[in-house]
């Protein structure tokens, strides 16, 4: 009988202790507000990749591999010759080597393509070695941010966001009648977005003007976004 009774004791303590709990919990959630600002920075792309390629054909898969490799090892080497740690690197993309069926459905042919990509913040020295390189054809341009540059410009729309925040969450506490706020968590994530444009007086897949003539790119910007996004308790 006295087990019964400490039984249920017990339980009528926890089922006490739950209700104090959910009811502290629920005061805690009164005057929160949820709120979230951004911090925008607009920087020029600092980094350019030129992708260079070529395309052979054959009647056998090893004569085609031998002239991949032959116009990309000319290649790698006279861009090697131009590489410099960041500002220009050099490396190999793409490639592949694939049978043509006839319509019997037999192997009559292969056709294979490689690929050379030239990468840095150095734009004339890597715009004048693709124009040098003559076993490659031009494949397409894009542009990016550094990380070193990425990582700055990050810190500035970051900080931008928070203070954009904390002048919100300060201006909601005040039009609710509140003096001021604490923080309760908080969430900040980045992206950026950028667009390539078009490269000027270049035609893609062929080369501009003489052999040794550098190709005439113009880099766009990249918008860096920041979001900070959380909870405060006015107070």
């Amino acid at each position: 009988m006295r087990t019964t009774k400490l039984i249920a004791a017990s339980a009528l303590l926890a089922c006490v202790t739950g209700v104090f709990a959910q009811s502290a919990q629920r005061e805690s959630l009164q005057n929160v507000a949820q709120l979230s600002a951004s911090g925008t920075v607009e920087v020029q792309q600092d980094l350019i990749s030129i992708s260079m390629n070529t395309t052979r054909d054959g009647a056998d898969a090893s004569s085609v591999q031998t002239q991949l490799k032959q116009a990309l090892d000319a290649a790698l080497a006279q861009a090697k010759q131009a590489a410099v740690p960041s500002q220009m690197e050099v490396r190999t993309g793409n490639f592949s080597l694939n049978p043509r069926f006839g319509k019997d459905g037999k192997i009559n042919g292969w056709s294979g393509s490689t690929e050379l990509v030239l990468e840095g913040k150095d734009f004339p020295r890597i715009t004048s070695t693709a124009g040098k390189i003559q076993t490659l054809t031009m494949g397409s341009v894009s542009f990016a941010l550094s990380r070193e540059r990425r990582a700055k410009v990050e810190g500035d729309a970051q900080t931008e966001a928070i203070e954009h925040f904390k002048s919100k969450a300060g201006e909601i506490a005040k039009s609710f009648g509140f003096g001021g706020y604490a923080l309760r968590e908080v969430s900040i994530n980045s992206s950026d977005q950028g667009y390539t444009p078009r490269p000027r007086l270049m035609a893609m897949q062929a080369k501009v003007g003489t052999s040794d003539s550098p190709i005439s790119v113009e880099a766009g910007k990249s918008t860096v976004v920041v979001n900070v996004s959380g909870s405060v308790q006015m107070k």
